[in-house]
């Protein structure tokens, strides 16, 4: 039986790019990190506490709760291992059960058929103690398990997430190529923004980086706005401890007040959807939406934050027709924002430069498998220079 109160291993993964940030936010939560690698760390934590990562984590993926670690050589020793684990006691035959492997080992050339071993492995084990088994399938909405085969090591989690935690549940209607929910809180989290002070983000799209920012301007767990986790699918699963954090969390608030945060863009197709996703999320109320183009966005006297999340040009073609846009980027940010602190996220660092303005800080990001930058400007009043080259 699985003490749910001991302390294991957890992993806590994230996208690339983003270990810096959730670090900060384990941290944060009073957990001492073990060890960090580019994508993951790992603390020590009880599954109890696993339940609190997956409401308040903004910039991680998955909390993966070590079952059990192992050497192994073969197909025929890693059923014999995943088999040795107690999985009736986690799992009823009622549910549906996922195996993710991630293998890189000479004993196998196939992740999928690892997976299917392992998966083998556990309905045998549940049919054999209680005469039925769970379905099984590759949708990762119920019992999650993950596999990790490296050369002779394994290591086999309970995926306490189930989907990743980028998926907020409030994104319903997205917009051409959104930001991943995850990697909007880390760019709002590397501008210092608390909500203190004003933020602008023109070409807002499906609205994304204005309700990360308004999550985190309230203080309102991410892990609020889903109604499922793969904890919930396990039998040691605690239902009133679990709507005890969620009350908890509910009651936290930034008592400070919030700043203005508005949303442009010139599609009102674009708006009609961000209206839609803030709604979702909760955060409507503190999101002011206007359709027009990113250089007629109002800018209010109080001087705060503006970010821009302009195309990078991906297409032969594209970046000819966007080289004036990011002109125009520059022209704005000189003219209607002086003495605010501009940011322009991008995976284009050619176009970048034709924003014409020095950036005094570039930040690593990856946006799926595209190398980007996060790039500050100072919008100094009087007369600094503002027209050396990026």
């Amino acid at each position: 039986m699985i003490d749910v109160n001991k302390p294991e291993t957890i992993r806590i993964t994230c996208a690339p790019g983003l270990i810096g940030y959730l670090e900060g936010e384990v941290a944060a939560l009073g957990y001492t990190i073990e060890s960090s690698k580019p994508t993951s760390l790992e603390i020590k934590a009880s599954l109890h506490d696993a339940m609190r990562l997956n409401l308040y984590l903004r910039t991680g993926f998955n909390v993966l709760y070590l079952l059990k670690e192992f050497e192994c050589l073969n197909p025929d020793e890693l059923y014999e291992h995943v088999n040795s684990i107690d999985w009736e006691e986690l799992i009823s035959p009622d549910e549906y059960l996922s195996v993710v492997s991630s293998v890189d080992t000479p004993a196998i050339t196939d992740w999928r058929f690892a997976s299917l071993k392992a998966k083998d492995a556990i309905v045998d084990k549940v049919a054999i103690a209680v005469g039925s088994r769970p379905d099984s399938g590759p949708l990762r909405e119920n019992v999650v398990v993950h596999l990790y085969w490296k050369a002779s090591s394994c290591q086999i989690y309970l995926n306490t997430s189930g989907k990743k935690l980028a998926d907020r549940n409030y994104r319903k209607l997205p917009h051409k190529a959104p930001m991943q929910e995850t990697l909007a809180a880390a760019v709002i989290l590397a501008t210092g923004y608390d909500g203190s002070v004003p933020l602008v983000n023109p070409m807002c799209g499906s609205g994304t980086l204005a309700i990360e920012a308004a999550l985190i301007a309230s203080g309102r767990p991410p892990g609020l706005l889903r109604s499922n986790f793969g904890f919930m699918h396990q039998k040691e699963f605690d239902a009133e401890l679990w709507q005890a954090m969620r009350r908890e969390a509910k009651k936290i608030r930034n008592k400070q007040p919030v700043a203005p945060i508005l949303a442009t863009d010139n599609d009102p197709k674009a708006i009609w959807a961000a209206k839609k996703n803030a709604e979702t999320a909760g955060v409507h109320h503190m999101i002011k939406f206007d359709v027009c183009d990113f250089a007629d966005t109002t800018i209010p006297e109080e001087q705060g934050i503006v970010i821009l999340n302009p195309e990078y040009g991906e297409r032969m073609g594209e970046e000819a027709e966007l080289e004036k846009t990011y002109k125009l980027i520059g022209d704005f940010f000189k003219k209607r924002c002086p003495g605010w602190t501009g940011y322009v996220f991008t995976g284009n660092l050619d176009l970048a430069k034709k924003i014409g303005l020095k950036a005094s800080r570039r930040m690593e990001f990856q946006n799926a498998k595209i190398d980007c930058r996060l790039l500050k400007y100072e919008m100094y009043k009087g007369t600094r220079r503002e027209d050396r080259k990026t």
